[in-house]
Parts: structure tokens; C-alpha cells; sequence
């Protein structure tokens, strides 16, 4: 039987996951004592809460996250920092310091620290933007996240680094979850800019179906992880998908869907003109969206995520039009215990060394990936 986790540590707690994460473990229901918020940024004073101790922290500097975790000595760590969203003028190789050598920095200073247990967030992205891929794509399937995509990329690498640590320490139990596109009332990112305009453009031919995951069933399925001791490899997604054009519908938006053509064309140009960061490579992002099968967890550790793909839209948009909640937030919530450590999810085997992006930091030293 696993020991309770009694205090937990959590990188990128300053981001839009890290606080639902944080609001969720400060429930009393899960019995934290003590949960050390980590993030190079200060706290939002919105995000406060008794028994949350802030430090500044950057997940690129190995030997100053070392010294926290020695320092708090967390049964726990939740690992969620990482860059989804480079801002203007952040390179790919700043990019990979946080998403890669920041990832294998906490695997270090946590096996270090004694930690016994460590969640990551990993994504959908990880298994890549490819027209052959399987749909629903399950856990067993080859990462094959694409290099032009960064934080593809980085994440395939990422899991590189955590697969090195379940082979070599054991003794760290990993729960880590692939999650699909995160949506939650009042976000705005680069994913919902595709559908907040007064017309939503889509690709001819693609159907673009977006599996979603409430931001509230992410933050509830670490902290259950959590009090359970879980571990394994898992998709997190909520039921069934949603096209761009049935968004389009629920916010009685036109939709246009354009050539693959045309649209690669207008992001060249775009680029060109500096209107956009974006080129034509992005346009695999919309036409091979990958489609996440997510019974594995709910089988094995008994978690079902409280939102659908659809009624997560739903909740999002009442909010983005100011709209009441819909009416599956009136829905009673089912109780979701997530089951003790477990045989983990199949995984696909190691695959042939990845090597870093051509302008990534060279990989230096560490476990062999």
C-alpha cells in the first residue's frame, strides 16, 4: 500500500493549469498539509490560499530546484511546467531548455529529494499531427510527435526522459497523463483564437475534430491521483469530439472552411509580413488533429472525467457570451476515487534515441534516453 502523500510540490503553478491545480489540492476533502507552489513568475494574488507556500523557481536551473526540494521535502511532485505558448521572441532552444532539460532536472532533483511520486502532463501532441494516425489513438501507440512543432516535439522528447526514469528508478512512481486540448471558462489562447473570430475558418476536406478536457476534471484527476498513489501511462480526455464546424454552429458563427491551399498560402503570408508566427507547417495541426481514446484510465484507475468534448465547449462559450452555465453543470457529479497503484497502461517500447531539435541545447550528460 502506498504512504500518503502529505506534502506536494508543483512547477508552473503560476500558469492557467497550475491554478486549477492549486484551488483543486487546497480543498480540505484531499488533506494536504503542506503544497509548495513553484514558477518563475510571482503569484497571482487571485490564487492566495492557506497552506500554499510560493517560491520562485525555473525548472532550467537543476542545482536551485535540487535545493527546494531538499528544502520542502515533498512526498509529491506535479510537474505541469512547460511552454505551449512561446512568447514573441522566445527561441526553440529556450523552448527546449524548459520543456526537456527542465523536465529531466525534476526527475533529478526529485530522486534526490526521496520523492516517491511524480505526476506529469504530458499531451495528445506527443503522438503528433500525422494523416495515418489511428483514431481513437490509445496509450499503446508510437509517440511520433512532429519536429516542426515545438511543443510536440518537446513533449515526445519529455516522455523520452520519464520512460529513462521508470526503467531506472522504480522507486519514483510516475502517473503521466496525455491530455488533450485543456478548455476552461475565460481562456484565451492561440486554440480558442480559431473559433473567437466572427468566422471560424476551417480546412476543406478535414473534419478537425477536437477532443476536450474541462480544466476542473484535469486538477481533480491529479489530486485523486495523488491521494491514491497512482501510477501508470494514461490519455485524459473528455468523451466523444467536436468539430470546428459544430462550434461554429453553437455560436451561431459562419463557418468557412478554405482549400488546404489557399490556407497555406495565407499563413505564409502572414508570416511574412510578421502578422503571424505561424507558417504553412501549422497547417497539420487543424487537418490531423489527434482524437484521444481515454477508457484505459477509467478502467484501470476508475476515473471518469465529469465533461463531454461538447459541454465542455458549452461551458466555455456560455462564459465567453456571458451566458448562465449550460445545463450539464446542474448535472450531479459522480464520485470518481481514483484505484491504487496499478499494472501501468501498455506503452509503446523505447523508440530509437530522439535527438534535439537542430537548435535545441545538446543533451548533456544525464540518463540515457
Amino acid at each position: 500500500m502506498a504512504q500518503a502523500v502529505r506534502r506536494v510540490a508543483v512547477t508552473g503553478a503560476a500558469g492557467y493549469l497550475g491554478r486549477a491545480v492549486l484551488a483543486e489540492l487546497g480543498r480540505a476533502c484531499h488533506g494536504f498539509e503542506q503544497i509548495v507552489a513553484l514558477d518563475l513568475r510571482p503569484a497571482p494574488a487571485a490564487v492566495w490560499q492557506p497552506g500554499v507556500v510560493w517560491e520562485r523557481a525555473d525548472v532550467r536551473d537543476g542545482a536551485g530546484l535540487a535545493q527546494l526540494f531538499a528544502a520542502y521535502r515533498p512526498d509529491a511532485v506535479v510537474h505541469l511546467a512547460s511552454v505551449p505558448e512561446p512568447p514573441a521572441g522566445m527561441s526553440r532552444q529556450a523552448q527546449y531548455a524548459v520543456d526537456v532539460l527542465g523536465t529531466r532536472n525534476v526527475i533529478a532533483a526529485a530522486l534526490g529529494a526521496g520523492v516517491r511520486h511524480l505526476v506529469y502532463t504530458s499531451s495528445g501532441a506527443a503522438y503528433g499531427y500525422h494523416p495515418d494516425n489511428p483514431v481513437p489513438l490509445r496509450e499503446e501507440h508510437p509517440l511520433r510527435g512532429n519536429e516542426e512543432f515545438p511543443y510536440a516535439w518537446h513533449k515526445r522528447l519529455a516522455e523520452a526522459e520519464l520512460r529513462a526514469a521508470r526503467e531506472h528508478h522504480p522507486e519514483l512512481r510516475q502517473l503521466l497523463l496525455r491530455l488533450c486540448t485543456v478548455l476552461g471558462p475565460g481562456l484565451r489562447n492561440q486554440i480558442t483564437a480559431l473559433w473567437s473570430g466572427p468566422v471560424v475558418i476551417g480546412v476543406r476536406g478535414s473534419a478537425s475534430p477536437f477532443s476536450l478536457i474541462w480544466d476542473r476534471d484535469v486538477a481533480r484527476c491529479i489530486a485523486l491521483g495523488l491521494r491514491a498513489g497512482a501510477s501508470g501511462v494514461y490519455n485524459l480526455a473528455g468523451a466523444g469530439t467536436i468539430s470546428l464546424r459544430e462550434m461554429a454552429a453553437l455560436a451561431r458563427k459562419p463557418f468557412l472552411p478554405l482549400p488546404p491551399v489557399a490556407l497555406a498560402a495565407g499563413l505564409g503570408l502572414a508570416r511574412r509580413l510578421g502578422l503571424s508566427r505561424h507558417g504553412p507547417e501549422q497547417l497539420g495541426f487543424l487537418r490531423y488533429r489527434p482524437v484521444l481514446a481515454a477508457d484505459a484510465i477509467a478502467t484501470r484507475l476508475g476515473f471518469r472525467p465529469r465533461l463531454a468534448s461538447r459541454e465542455v465547449f458549452a461551458l466555455w462559450l456560455a462564459a465567453a457570451q456571458g451566458l448562465p452555465e449550460p445545463a450539464c453543470m446542474r448535472r450531479p457529479q459522480e464520485p470518481a476515487p481514483l484505484q491504487g497503484p496499478s499494472p501501468p497502461a501498455a506503452v509503446q517500447p523505447p523508440p530509437p534515441a530522439a535527438r534535439p531539435a537542430s537548435d535545441a541545447v545538446p543533451a548533456a550528460g544525464g540518463t540515457a534516453r
